[in-house]
């Protein structure tokens, strides 16, 4: 038996062309065997069972999956901006108007969202590619014994860590959709609907795998790029606390499963207790090219003068380089986010005020995360004090705004330009160590332990205050009036459970905010809605482009299920709540 590695097991999500082709090729291979059987050859381009159930096609198959990685698209991105932050209240889309990439203007306003949006359907599609890749590898793996492939165990936990990876961003998009592992036999693909497993049955395959990962890879990375033990702890608890989050059919958050909270406080204790990671001294090293070793547990990798002609480059997030630099100006910062940066005479959060007035850098007291997050006119680039972030730098500043997005983009003079477009190799970080405390913080104020989570928030409030060596201008003098202190207890917050939940969750975003991430809390929470709406309403005064939107809840928590996907499945898949 033959098969082609890639499409093989996805023959049924592929784009519309696929079923096309694959009867036109049919119908051709027909028609040249019945007239010359000298071309009943193996055709190229496909791999025998025998051929990959080597350790050498094994290690093949595994750097496959490893490759899906960075293969990713400006509109189908795996780091997830347009789905994590421009869909929240964190970024608006940019570009030239809200037309450019249109599909994305509905998706930002939630109004108009259709079910046969092509960059929603191409995601999906991309995500099972990477399963199906992992599933490859992990069928040739499993057959091989250990005598002579020593690293099986350890490969497995690969595998299975990339695909509880893939499996998670489905989930987090979608909310139902078909689990298939390699045990499924290809001819029962299509009994498999994305309705087979519950909600939370969904979280626990994706939590099985990542506990697998966890008890079988190696205590440190054997090669930079492949996960540790760490890294499937980091992702078994961000999985968890998800699933701590029970949700009804409408996408209504009814129950906070305390079982599931205390396994994301053991997970985050196991990550803690790996003394090659912990919080960089200062913030901004987490977005430096090549800096972070330290903080960040695993990320994407991306590469140049590798033998490529372009070398491996982020695709994925090419669209927010300020078109002041090349192009083309997406994932603008909102008002709001740069808002929230503000602080008190105290150096405190102004969880209630923070919006009645937009901040004014340089007299108002600000968050020096605001600096190393938003790139504001005026101030350096990227830490460069000899290339200044100008308005003019703006595409369609009268539409989006006057700030772009810095953490993913890099110095001046480290683009690499392809075509109209603008890439870096910056690493992508899936999971830093800020993120494990803030999971650990979560979970410890829903189980009513605030008092634990107290030091973690502190912990990220005490290195924000210490960040600001690299925001200087060229006199040397700092770019803003940077003040934030830490919270006591009785003294400048009263720590209640609700109290700190408020605080929590304003650092979280402050922390991560355009790491593409928010939208996603704010469904966690189940608070959506009400955040987001209240968001708009106060924006749309500002900015025309937001009139028409509004978040309908029990609705816009997720995405619909791709039409195509659906027809593919012959109506097996059941289309999302609302839709």
């Amino acid at each position: 038996m033959k098969y082609n590695i890639d499409k093989y097991s996805l023959y049924k999500r592929c784009r519309p062309f696929c079923k096309t082709f694959l009867l036109l090729a049919m119908g051709t291979v027909f028609f040249l065997t019945s007239c010359k059987k000298q071309l009943d050859i193996s055709p190229k381009g496909v791999v025998s069972q025998e051929q990959v159930n080597t350790p050498e096609g094994a290690e093949k198959l595994v750097i496959a999956a490893y490759a899906q990685l960075g293969n990713d698209h400006y509109d189908q991105a795996f780091s997830l901006w347009e789905y994590g932050d421009v869909r929240a209240d964190d970024a608006y889309k940019g570009g030239r108007d809200a037309s450019d990439i249109q599909d994305f203007h509905f998706i930002e306003t939630w109004s108009n969202t259709l079910v046969n949006f092509g960059e929603v359907d191409a995601l999906w599609y991309n995500l099972y590619i990477g399963i199906s890749r992992v599933n490859a590898a992990l069928n040739a793996i499993e057959s091989l014994d250990k005598s002579v492939y020593p690293l099986k165990n350890q490969r497995m936990a690969e595998m299975r860590f990339l695909r509880a990876h893939w499996y998670f961003q489905l989930k987090i998009l979608f909310k139902y959709v078909p689990y298939i592992d390699e045990n499924v036999p290809r001819d029962l693909y299509d009994t498999v609907g994305n309705r087979t497993y519950s909600n939370d049955e969904l979280w626990q395959k994706i939590a099985d795998d990542f506990q697998y990962a966890a008890e079988n890879l190696p205590e440190t990375k054997t090669d930079i790029g492949r996960p540790d033990k760490a890294a499937a702890y980091a992702y078994l608890a961000k999985t968890k606390l998800y699933q701590a989050y029970m949700q009804d059919e409408k996408n209504n958050v009814v129950e906070i499963n305390k079982d599931d909270l205390q396994a994301v406080v053991d997970a985050t204790s196991k990550v803690m207790s790996y003394s090659q990671y912990g919080l960089d001294n200062d913030f901004g090293d987490n977005f430096l090219q090549g800096v972070s070793d330290k903080e960040s547990i695993w990320a994407v990798q991306f590469s140049v003068d590798d033998g490529t002609m372009f070398g491996r480059l982020n695709f994925g997030d090419v669209l927010s380089t300020p078109q002041g630099i090349g192009c083309c100006d997406f994932k603008k910062p909102s008002q709001n986010l740069v808002n929230a940066f503000k602080t008190d005479a105290n150096g405190l959060p102004l969880f209630d005020t923070y919006n009645n007035s937009d901040v004014n850098p340089s007299t108002d007291n600000i968050d020096p995360r605001l600096d190393h997050t938003v790139a504001i006119p005026g101030r350096t680039w990227k830490y460069d004090p000899l290339v200044i972030y100008e308005d003019s730098w703006n595409r369609s500043p009268d539409i989006y705004g006057h700030y772009a997005s810095l953490k993913e983009n890099v110095k001046k003079d480290d683009y690499i330009q392809v075509g109209p477009f603008y890439a870096n190799t910056k690493h992508r970080v899936i999971l830093r160590y800020a993120d494990v405390l803030l999971f650990r913080a979560e979970a410890l104020i829903e189980l009513g332990r605030q008092n634990e989570a107290l030091p973690l928030i502190n912990e990220l409030r005490t290195r924000a205050a210490a960040s600001n060596s690299l925001l200087v201008d060229a006199a040397d003098n700092p770019e803003g009036h940077y003040l934030v202190k830490p919270y006591v207890n009785g003294v400048n917050i009263n720590w209640t459970q609700d109290n700190a939940r408020i605080a929590f969750r304003f650092e979280r975003r402050l922390e991560m905010a355009e790491e593409g991430s928010r939208f996603f809390d704010l469904v966690r929470w189940g608070v959506a809605d009400q955040v987001l709406n209240a968001f708009v309403g106060v924006e749309k005064t500002k900015w025309p482009f937001l009139n028409d939107a509004h978040f309908t809840k029990n609705k816009n928590e997720y995405l619909p299920i791709p039409l195509n996907q659906i027809q593919f499945s012959k109506n097996l898949y059941k289309q999302n709540y609302g839709y």
